[in-house]
C-alpha cells in the first residue's frame, strides 16, 4: 500500500515528466512567423527552425536572402482561424510558391494567437 508521501512524490515526478514532454513538443512545432511584403498586398508564412536553418539562417534576412539567390520559395501561408475549441489561432492555409520580383521586404511577425505548425 502506498503511504500519502510516496504516493505524492510520484504524482509530482509524474507531472514533472508531463510538463519537461509538453515544452519538449513545443520546442520541437516552434513555428517562426514571417510578414512578406509586396507591391499588391501581405501575407504571414511559416518556417519551423528546420526549414530556416535549410533556408541558411534563422531570421528574416536568412529567408530574404534564400528568396533573391534562389529566385523562388515554396511555403506555408498562414491565416488566423478558429480552433477546434473556438479560440482564434494562427494557421496553416495554403502552401504558396513565394517569387522574389514580387517580394519587397521579409519581417519578423508576431501574433497574439496560439501557433498551429504546418503538416
Amino acid at each position: 500500500m502506498l503511504s500519502r508521501c510516496n504516493f505524492i512524490r510520484g504524482a509530482a515526478l509524474a507531472a514533472l515528466a508531463f510538463v519537461s514532454t509538453q515544452d519538449a513538443w513545443a520546442q520541437e512545432a516552434k513555428m517562426n512567423l514571417f510578414k512578406i511584403i509586396t507591391v499588391k498586398d501581405e501575407i504571414i508564412i511559416g518556417l519551423t527552425a528546420e526549414e530556416l536553418q535549410a533556408l541558411g539562417g534563422n531570421d528574416a534576412s536568412a529567408v530574404a536572402h534564400a528568396l533573391a539567390q534562389k529566385g523562388d520559395l515554396t511555403v506555408w501561408q498562414y491565416n488566423v482561424h478558429r480552433g477546434p475549441n473556438g479560440e482564434l489561432q494562427q494557421a496553416p492555409s495554403a502552401k504558396i510558391g513565394l517569387l522574389a520580383s514580387a517580394s519587397l521586404r521579409v519581417e519578423p511577425y508576431t501574433t497574439p494567437y496560439q501557433i498551429v505548425p504546418h503538416p
